[in-house]
């Protein structure tokens, strides 16, 4: 029979579904993770055994079949871990079935079995209260899994632990959601004297959400006008505080599941690199131009930022 565990693929801010499925068969041992899956995620063979071993389980002598589906859907990154780990603990009989078939589960694992944060958990938690189901986090990060409201968030260390609360041996704490961060006042208009006729395109940009070039010799007080642009925009709502927490979430930001009411600045050397500034690699990042969403992206010394100009 197939276990099932339920997991989530990032493409950009959202997050799909993706069903992970393990089945033991007879024949020579083997483990192998099929669908598509990246580096990071072929290597979760090795962490998932090693944090088995530490709990002092071995692998069944057989071959293991881990199949991520869909399988035309590429998956990336170290999340994988958990939910491919208790979907094989399912597969081996250790937990039932139909208790983790009820979660949606993101983590990484460390070898000794401790579960350790990944980027997204905020977008895997609102997948889940989409679906209307569980999530099981790492422990660090329950109070950002919080924020999506409607869900029961497990929020665990390890893996021991988890075990013991699917068991029913123990209880895993439910976690706080994180605190709203005021916004921080920075700059303002009152500490530049003079360029009334500057002040007062600032003022327009920000009322209806313009864009502004400026244009002046070095010293004119460009950079500093454009520091004070965050501090005349009105604060966050709580849908767009969300939103611009989604993007953090997704670049690894988001520490401690705390979530500000303050407009992202985001000023970019002019050496930045295209990728850096739009976002892409290999592990497809948010760039600059994501991560100031709502907010104000400053690019000073404009005509030197290559490909732009």
């Amino acid at each position: 029979m197939v276990a099932l565990v339920s997991t989530v693929a990032y493409l950009g801010l959202e997050a799909r579904g993706v069903e992970v499925q393990c089945q033991l068969a007879n024949g020579l041992p083997a483990f192998k993770i099929v669908g598509l899956p990246d580096k990071a995620v072929g290597e979760s063979r090795e962490r998932v055994q090693s944090a088995l071993s530490a709990m002092g389980l071995a692998l069944p002598p057989k071959r293991i079949t881990v199949n991520l589906s869909p399988a035309d859907l590429p998956k990336e990154g170290s999340h994988y871990d958990l939910p491919i780990a208790l979907a094989l603990l399912a597969a081996m009989g250790v937990v039932d079935r139909e208790a983790v078939s009820e979660f949606i589960a993101v983590g990484e694992l460390a070898l000794d079995g401790r579960v350790i944060a990944s980027p997204g958990v905020l977008l895997a938690a609102i997948r889940a209260s989409e679906v209307e189901k569980s999530l099981i986090c790492p422990f660090e990060q329950g109070p950002e899994a919080r924020w999506a409201s409607g869900i029961e968030v497990l929020a665990t260390p390890d893996l021991v632990s988890l075990l013991n609360h699917l068991k029913g041996n123990s209880r895993l704490p439910p976690p706080q959601p994180g605190e709203a961060e005021p916004a921080r006042r920075g700059a303002n208009l009152n500490q530049v004297k003079g360029q009334e006729v500057a002040k007062r395109a600032l003022e327009i940009a920000a009322a209806g959400g313009h864009n502004l070039l400026m244009i002046g010799p070095p010293g004119a007080g460009k950079s500093l006008l454009a520091a004070c642009l965050p501090g005349i925009l009105p604060e966050l709502s709580p849908a767009e505080a969300l939103e611009t927490s989604m993007v953090a979430s997704v670049a690894g930001t988001l520490e401690g599941g705390r979530i500000s009411r303050q407009r992202p600045y985001r000023s970019p050397h002019h050496s930045a690199s295209i990728a850096a500034l739009t976002g892409g690699g290999l592990k497809v990042r948010p760039g600059e131009v994501s991560l100031a969403h709502l907010g104000v992206l400053f690019l000073d010394e404009l005509p030197e930022f290559h490909g732009i100009m």
